[in-house]
């Protein structure tokens, strides 16, 4: 009889190993590993209620004073850079004179037959002009300009630099700031649900208090604990408004995040 239960329960049980399998198969799913920074990212906007990080940076950087001087700078620079690399031209132009007016021509001729003097005077009104080109070679004027090309290079080159500094230098506080207001939220938003969990305690010591249940020292204690809460709570919303406001004045619009009050 054993021999034929196990026969009969054989099938059963493979059956149910097989089904098993094929229906937990479809559930297994892949995924993208190239997509779990984006996904992060958009959860934390909904989550923190902030804008993305480089639109922040980018707004930043548009409206900062000092950079907008650097670009200024830069362009200062260049063309700088453009007038000492022509200076040279200076060396070769083209020249012109006019002289328009009245001029008075007296000539005087001898005679040697009659050993006579005779003169002549005219009175005429001209425009004369004359035009021509000019080449000028300045014995140390070639070296003078190699050098003085070279220093605006240079310092076409340090205007970058400095400018390429200060962006960065901006780049990381923005960042950094930007990361801190996001744990100035979590922070604020721990100390509420403590508050109220405070808050309901406190309700319940203050029943049990009037019903005689609870004595006075117990209450004090509550009452101390409650008020030490309330006071992290206040000082970590305040925290969290003024680090709001200097990124937001930073960038230049408002974040309108949620409302923690």
């Amino acid at each position: 009889m054993k021999p034929l239960l196990n026969i009969l329960l054989l099938p059963i049980i493979t059956v149910f190993v097989i089904q098993t399998c094929g229906a937990q198969a479809p559930n297994i799913k892949i995924v993208d590993s190239s997509k779990i920074e984006n996904i992060t990212q958009s959860d934390a906007r909904l989550e923190f209620g902030l804008p993305p990080l480089k639109t922040v940076i980018d707004s930043v950087l548009k409206r900062n004073a000092m950079v907008r001087f650097n670009i200024a700078e830069i362009e200062v620079k260049k063309t700088t850079l453009k007038s000492e690399q022509l200076y040279w031209t200076r060396n070769f132009g083209i020249q012109a004179n006019t002289q328009y007016g009245t001029l008075n021509n007296f000539s005087t001729s001898d005679d040697s037959i009659t050993n006579a003097n005779n003169a002549l005077s005219t009175v005429s009104t001209q425009f004369n002009y004359n035009v021509g080109f000019y080449v000028k070679f300045p014995i140390f004027d070639g070296i003078n300009r190699k050098n003085q090309t070279k220093i605006a290079e240079l310092q076409l080159d340090e205007a970058k630099a400095l400018a390429q500094s200060q962006e960065d230098q901006l780049r990381q506080m923005v960042i950094s700031q930007y990361h801190d207001l996001i744990l100035k939220q979590k922070l604020l938003k721990i100390k509420a649900l403590t508050l109220g969990n405070a808050k309901v305690n406190m309700e319940m010591v203050e029943k049990e208090f009037t019903n005689g249940i609870t004595t006075v020292s117990e209450y004090v204690r509550i009452s101390d604990i409650t008020s030490r809460i309330e006071s992290d709570y206040e000082v970590s919303k305040s925290n969290y408004l003024v680090a709001k406001k200097l990124l937001e004045d930073l960038a230049g619009f408002s974040f309108d995040l949620e409302n923690l009050n």
